[in-house]
């Protein structure tokens, strides 16, 4: 029950946040989404409403690489990724939309690592 209610509270954050962010051709939306197990990230051009990118824990070339899909180490692998992928889409500049978790543990992890590795924002 108690999970359900913080879900529901984080998709409530989550569409209050998406009124005010988008992404365009210039800057597109790194989106990430933090499961139990996993995290994902994603850049997408929400002007033509296309994913440019996307990294996940649970992609095979970074299974080899990773003990557990759903920790902090996990969440730098996937943010070093999902900027290497941007870089060759030639993308530089994003627009962070953390979905409505807390700026904090994976999240901030996934967001430094994506900087360290060349993205802006």
């Amino acid at each position: 029950m108690q999970l359900q209610l913080q879900n529901f509270k984080r998709k409530h954050r989550h569409a209050r946040i998406r009124k005010k962010v988008t992404g365009t051709a210039v800057r597109p939306r790194l989106v990430v989404h933090r499961g139990t197990k996993n995290i994902t990230a994603q850049i997408v051009d929400d002007s033509k409403g296309v994913t440019i990118a996307a990294a996940a824990s649970f992609d095979q070339n970074l299974r080899g690489k990773l003990k557990y899909g759903g920790n902090v180490d996990a969440a730098k692998v996937v943010g070093e990724q999902i900027a290497k992928l941007a870089k060759a889409k030639s993308v530089t500049q994003v627009v962070f939309d953390r979905g409505g978790y807390i700026y904090h543990g994976r999240v901030k992890a996934l967001a430094d690592a994506a900087r360290q590795n060349g993205l802006q924002f």
